[in-house]
């Protein structure tokens, strides 16, 4: 049999290379043919390469996972990527594709490799049915948050533990593309909330977005300094580090 052939899906570089990494280990006969940023590349790829599989964030700018997987059809196999397990589950219950839930875990993804490779024996299957689930449950989501009560806690994966942290005892949020640091006055932790979802879902009155990447807790501030160029630097009553205020957010601090 050939060689089954791949294409990776995903809007962030790092988990683009840690799947296809993570891939290698636990296949190392498939090959990965190319990657793609976002919805509409995955749809031109597979159309150009002609893959057996893509895996595909569900999402994604643009075009999403679920669209581009409509508009893929039955040109190769799916599998859903997401950090929402929601978005999984179902996915899986339904029997047509699997998925992969990020960070993408060697135990989890044998078992996702064991079904592949049984479900490329037959032709990929007809998705409509599972597509249009996934598409209504994404409306929901992006459209649903404005009733719902402010976030009261966080839940982070620090080393093998899962923990709960209240969103009072947080200091500050500093976010890198995806991956958001949650910083407490005991520890740190890493979350796969982008910024923009957590200021819409914090409470505006208790955390103030001071960058495009930084949301601070205004009960944890001492207060703000100015540094030699003159930039205003939010300080914190039991942390050493100091945050920069982007010239968008000064307004917020005005009389100092």
């Amino acid at each position: 049999m050939t060689a089954a052939r791949a294409i990776i899906a995903d809007d962030e570089r790092l988990m683009r290379e840690q799947l296809r990494a993570r891939l290698t280990e636990v296949w190392p006969e498939l090959e990965v043919v190319a990657e793609a940023k976002n919805g509409q590349e995955a749809v031109e790829l597979v159309q150009q390469l002609r893959p057996h599989l893509a895996f595909l964030d569900i999402r994604m700018p643009g075009m999403s996972g679920v669209e581009a997987a409509r508009a893929i059809g039955s040109d190769c196999h799916i599998v859903f990527v997401t950090a929402y397990g929601e978005f999984a589950i179902e996915a899986f219950e339904q029997g047509a594709v699997d998925y992969v839930l990020k960070p993408a875990e060697i135990a989890r993804l044998e078992v996702t490799v064991s079904r592949l490779k049984q479900r490329l024996q037959a032709p990929p299957p007809d998705l409509g049915a599972l597509l249009d689930q996934l598409s209504r449950k994404l409306d929901t989501v992006a459209s649903g948050q404005r009733g719902q009560p402010h976030l009261q806690w966080i839940q982070a994966t620090i080393g093998q533990q899962l923990r709960m942290i209240p969103v009072g005892e947080i200091l500050f949020f500093v976010s890198d593309e995806k991956y958001t640091r949650v910083q407490t006055e005991a520890y740190e932790a890493l979350i796969r909330v982008p910024i923009r979802e957590l200021a819409e879902q914090l409470d505006p009155a208790l955390f103030w977005q001071i960058h495009r990447s930084t949301i601070v807790n205004v009960r944890a501030m001492a207060g703000v300094v100015r540094d030699l160029r003159g930039r205003q630097l939010v300080t914190f009553k039991n942390h050493p580090q100091k945050l920069e205020v982007s010239r968008s957010f000064t307004h917020l601090f005005r009389q100092m």
